[in-house]
C-alpha cells in the first residue's frame, strides 16, 4: 500500500502513519520527476482548504499516474467540510483517477484567523478522532467501497469557494507579520511545503504561498503572526515531531 499525504501541523501525517504502508510526501513528490505509482491500494490524505482541495494536492492529482484497483482518500477538516470530498472525487475523476473510498475525519483546525487553538485543543475529546480513524482504517483494510455523499447545496458552496481560492492565495503574503523576536532559526523555511520562505535576517515570503500556516505554528519564538488571528496559541499534532514535518515538506 502506498499513501500520499500533505501535512502542515501533523494531522494528516498522523492519519497516514496510522494507516501504514509506504508513505510519500506530496510536496516531495512534486519536487521530483517520478509521477507513476502502482500498488494494491493507494491512498491520498489531505486537509480541507477553502471547503475543497488544497492547491498542492490538485497539482499532484493532475500529474500523478496512479495504478491501483483500490484508490482511497481521507480528508481531514476542523469545523465544516461542506462539499470538500465531492470536490476532490470529481477532480480525481477528471484526471482519470477512480476513487473507491472517500471519507472525512474531524480534527483540530489550525486556521488561525478563524480559530483559537486553545479552544480547538479543548474540543479534541469531543471530536472522537481515534474512534473515527479506527473505523476508517477498518474500512480500508476490508477494501470497503464507499463515497461519502454531500448535500447538493454544500457541493455548490464548495465549488464557489474553490473559485475564490486562487485569489485568496495571491493575497496570503500580506497576512503575515514578523515580530522582532525572530532569531533567524530558519524553521519556517524548512517546514514550508512550497519553498515560499527565504530567511536572511527575517523570513521573506515569495508569492506562491499555500496558506498552510506551518511557518506560524512551528515558529519556536512565536514570532510569525497572522493578521486577525484569534490568539497567540499554536498547534502541532502531539503524535508528530518537528523533524517529521521538516522531512515531509523540505
Amino acid at each position: 500500500m502506498k499513501i500520499f499525504y500533505f501535512t502542515s501541523t501533523g494531522n494528516n501525517l498522523y492519519i497516514a502513519k496510522k494507516l501504514g504502508g509506504e508513505l510519500y510526501s506530496i510536496p516531495k513528490v512534486l519536487k521530483g520527476n517520478q509521477f507513476e505509482f502502482e500498488a494494491e491500494k493507494i491512498g491520498i490524505i489531505f486537509p480541507c482548504y477553502y471547503f475543497g482541495t488544497p492547491k498542492i494536492v490538485k497539482e499532484f492529482i493532475k500529474k500523478a499516474n496512479l495504478k491501483s484497483q483500490y484508490i482511497f482518500t481521507v480528508m481531514s477538516y476542523g469545523n465544516i467540510s461542506a462539499g470538500g470530498l465531492d470536490h476532490f472525487v470529481k477532480l480525481a475523476k477528471s484526471s482519470n483517477i477512480k476513487i473507491s473510498y472517500a471519507n472525512e475525519i474531524l480534527m483540530v483546525d489550525n486556521y488561525l484567523p478563524i480559530f483559537d487553538m486553545q479552544e480547538q485543543v479543548k474540543k479534541i475529546p469531543s471530536k472522537n478522532i481515534e474512534k473515527n480513524l479506527n473505523q476508517i482504517i477498518s474500512d480500508i483494510d476490508k477494501k470497503t467501497l464507499f463515497i461519502k455523499n454531500n448535500k447538493f447545496y454544500s457541493c455548490v458552496f464548495s465549488s464557489l469557494l474553490q473559485l475564490y481560492y486562487p485569489r485568496g492565495l495571491k493575497k496570503a503574503v500580506s497576512k503575515f507579520i514578523i515580530e522582532d523576536t525572530c532569531n533567524s532559526c530558519r524553521i519556517c523555511e524548512k517546514v514550508c511545503p512550497v519553498n515560499n520562505i527565504k530567511v536572511t535576517q527575517k523570513p521573506k515570503y515569495q508569492h506562491h504561498c499555500e496558506e498552510c500556516l506551518a511557518c506560524a505554528h512551528h515558529c519556536p519564538q512565536n514570532a510569525i503572526k497572522i493578521k486577525g488571528e484569534k490568539s497567540n496559541a499554536r498547534f502541532i499534532n502531539q503524535n508528530i515531531t518537528l523533524k517529521e514535518i521538516i522531512e515531509s515538506n523540505n
